[in-house]
This record gives structure tokens, C-alpha cells and sequence, in this order.
């Protein structure tokens, strides 16, 4: 056993967290320029768009809540702020800019909720989380890039505001592997449960089978 984990264990954190029914299924960021290694892709983000896109066909067909969420600041930079200082390539991502779309393998059906956001978290300042009240959802599926920016921001935020985060691990993607794995285990000791979504769609109950 790592010493990290042993550490981690001793000090009593990752404690299961057991998915509980109704669910949702919330997919971060999954757009053009995330999926792009030119612009803010590259390592495992195309892998972990491929594996969403069976994730997202089981929720539509169990009737899951499904919410996807994209980078759009003002066409005139009125609402540019401290991410945008930190990263200035941010600014590009407009309404109808390519790059802010989300991929056409995953494109939102009608009644698909879709979040624009200017900061890291889906919750921030968006109506994500009275949605995802009122549909009753307990457990968020989450999938989405970047692991260790806007997936692991969003899954803090969904814990603190009640809801179950599921972390598919196929289904989410970083620009290199280290902050990728580090990201993972952290969100795994503190704030969610996270699983291959290969697994989630063979052994999720209390709801449709998903497979």
C-alpha cells in the first residue's frame, strides 16, 4: 500500500460513498477547444469523449436529467475576471465561436439543460443546482474535462450543495496525466465516489438497467 493512501486511510478518509437513485448526468465542458491539444486539449480528453458518448445514450434512454456545460464569456469582454487573467486565451471562447461549441458527438438534445459559464464550477452562478433540485436528482454522473480544473470545481460544488458526485473515470479528461491521476484520488478520498463507467452501466440501480 502507498504511503499516501495508508495515510489517507489511517485519518479516516474515502469512505464509500454509495450511488442512491434518482440520478443525473452532468458532462463538463466537452467542446471543441478542450477536445483540440492546438487550443486547451490533449492527453486523454478524446479518450474520455469517446467513453462518454455510450454514457450519455444510457441516461437519454433512462430518462436521466442531463446538463452540459460550456466556457462563454461577452462577445466585448465586459464580464472577463480573474480565470480569464490566469488563462487570457479564455476570452476567445464567445457565443458562436467554434471552439466554445460542444463536440458533435455529444451535442445537447431538446430539454437538456446547458450551462454557460465564465469560472471553473458549474454551480457558480448558474441555475445548475435549483435544476437539478427540482428534477430530484441525489446522485450527479459527472464526466467532462478538465479533471483537475472545471470537473474537479464542479464536483466540489455538487457535494456541498447535497448532491452524490459519480466520477466516471474513463469519462474524464486532462491535458497530461499527472494532475489527471492526483486529481482522481483526491476527489475519490474527500468528496465522491469514482468509478469506469463501464461499471456504472452494468451495476446502477433503482433505475432503468443501463446496458
Amino acid at each position: 500500500m502507498h504511503d499516501e493512501l495508508s495515510t489517507y486511510q489511517r485519518q479516516g478518509f474515502g469512505h464509500t460513498l454509495k450511488p442512491r437513485p434518482p440520478f443525473g448526468l452532468l458532462i463538463v465542458d466537452f467542446v471543441n477547444s478542450f477536445a483540440d491539444p492546438a487550443v486547451f486539449g490533449g492527453g486523454n480528453i478524446p479518450a474520455a469523449i469517446a467513453s462518454t458518448v455510450p454514457v450519455l445514450d444510457a441516461a437519454r434512454r433512462s430518462g436521466w436529467p442531463v446538463a452540459h456545460t460550456r466556457i462563454v464569456f461577452a462577445d466585448d469582454d465586459a464580464d472577463t475576471n480573474i480565470f480569464a487573467l490566469k488563462v487570457p486565451g479564455m476570452l476567445t471562447l464567445k457565443e458562436r465561436d467554434h471552439n466554445s461549441a460542444i463536440v458533435d458527438e455529444l451535442t445537447p438534445h431538446p430539454g437538456e439543460l446547458v450551462v454557460r459559464k465564465t469560472v471553473p464550477s458549474a454551480f457558480f452562478g448558474t441555475s445548475l443546482a435549483a435544476w437539478l433540485t427540482q428534477r430530484g436528482v441525489q446522485t450527479l454522473v459527472v464526466a467532462g474535462a478538465v479533471t483537475s480544473g472545471c470537473v474537479r470545481a464542479s464536483v466540489v460544488d455538487a457535494m456541498q450543495y447535497g448532491f452524490r458526485p459519480l466520477v466516471l473515470s474513463d469519462c474524464v479528461g486532462d491535458r497530461a496525466p499527472g494532475p489527471h491521476e492526483a486529481n482522481l484520488f483526491d476527489m475519490e478520498q474527500k468528496y465522491a465516489a469514482v468509478m469506469d463507467s463501464t461499471v456504472l452501466l452494468k451495476t446502477v440501480s433503482g433505475t432503468t438497467v443501463l446496458v
